[in-house]
């Protein structure tokens, strides 16, 4: 919305610096992260007097979060949420499309985590939304979102999947894109949600990988950087760098009352919600593979509980001690900060990975 402000350029000539992708997202960043650090407390305090006995804590898990998680209020999530929308509708151009597809999916996901999250407190169990239901509302936003991107694309690249480092490789999907793109949304922001089971386990990894896929979307936005780095030209999409440094300080701001031992959860609004930022961030920007690489943590805490709900019903044993692995690793006698900075390590040393698809000429 500020950017308008540079139709004043001319009077005020520091307004010339709202035209700069880079300055708002740096604007976006620290207003996302004042945001957070002014409104967490009050927050916070609100769902502990909402919630008088905090998120219900599966039965089933590790022993050891019965006792040092229970009474922990949930739905944090609010809070990067609204760090993240109050700051891209202030500092991004309210006139491009895929702004407004990258938010409406954050805000669609978080509004069904959301309900997830208010029907467990309700009920005072893990039982919330049924898993069916959360993935037909979630399916739905993301063919929506899909069928936009894909409409909006270059022709050059409409209906095609990407190939990272082998700008010449392009795989025609046509209208299979749209059901695959809804894929990779819903696959992401559920990703996510599995991953969410420790103090900080998330929010860094999403953080790293948004900001890694802020910088692309900056790169594959501008024509020189395209040429420059063997990549696909998206016109617009270099706007996103704006969401994705508004999603970085907006979790910074949560992860200070989210560090162990955690004062609120994310709950499913934030983690269904960040998740499926990430995959339409990466529909947006022709980089669904380089997602996978990126996003590498949540693939691989998906694949524990793939895997080990399929080996059980075929041998009725287990290939982890429990699933996710993060509680495989708890099992094994890994202290819980342990475990989520070792994540977050993993999580940095993808990103760079994942950086390194964009091959320079």
């Amino acid at each position: 919305m500020l950017f308008w402000l540079t139709e004043l350029a001319d009077v005020v000539p520091g307004f010339n610096l709202f035209r700069y992708i880079t300055f708002r997202a740096g604007a976006a960043f620290f207003t996302a992260l004042i945001f957070g650090f002014y409104f967490g407390k009050p927050l916070i305090n609100l769902l502990r007097r909402r919630q008088t006995n905090g998120q219900p804590i599966r039965e089933d898990g590790p022993e050891s979060h019965l006792l040092t998680k229970t009474g922990t209020p949930t739905m944090g999530g609010l809070l990067i949420l609204s760090a993240l929308t109050v700051a891209t509708l202030l500092w991004a151009r309210l006139d491009n499309a895929y702004v407004w597809i990258v938010l409406l999916v954050t805000v669609g996901f978080g509004l069904i985590g959301f309900a997830d999250d208010l029907a467990k407190v309700s009920k005072g169990n893990v039982k919330g939304v049924s898993a069916r239901m959360r993935l037909a509302l979630g399916a739905v936003i993301g063919l929506c979102a899909s069928a936009a991107a894909m409409y909006l694309h270059p022709p050059t690249l409409t209906g095609q999947l990407a190939v990272p480092v082998f700008k010449e490789v392009l795989i025609y999907l046509g209208w299979f894109f749209i059901p695959f793109g809804a894929f990779v949304i819903l696959g992401a922001a559920n990703s996510v949600n599995l991953t969410d089971g420790l103090d900080g386990l998330a929010i860094m990894p999403v953080m790293i990988a948004a900001s890694t896929l802020g910088v692309i979307a900056y790169a594959v936005g501008r024509v020189d950087f395209t040429s420059y780095l063997d990549v696909h030209y998206v016109p617009g999409a270099g706007e996103l760098l704006i969401f994705t440094a508004a999603l970085a300080g907006g979790g910074l701001g949560f992860l200070w009352y989210n560090a162990p031992p955690a004062a609120v959860f994310m709950g499913d609004t934030g983690s269904l919600a960040l998740g499926g930022a990430l995959g339409a961030i990466a529909v947006v920007i022709k980089h669904e593979i380089v997602l996978a690489i990126v996003g590498g943590i949540f693939v691989v805490e998906t694949l524990s509980v793939v895997i080990q709900v399929l080996y059980y019903k075929r041998t009725g044993k287990r290939v982890f001690l429990m699933a996710p692995i993060h509680h495989h690793f708890e099992k094994k006698g890994w202290a819980e900060p342990q475990i989520v900075i070792r994540f977050w390590i993993i999580a940095l040393v993808l990103a760079l990975i994942g950086l390194a698809t964009l091959k320079v000429r």
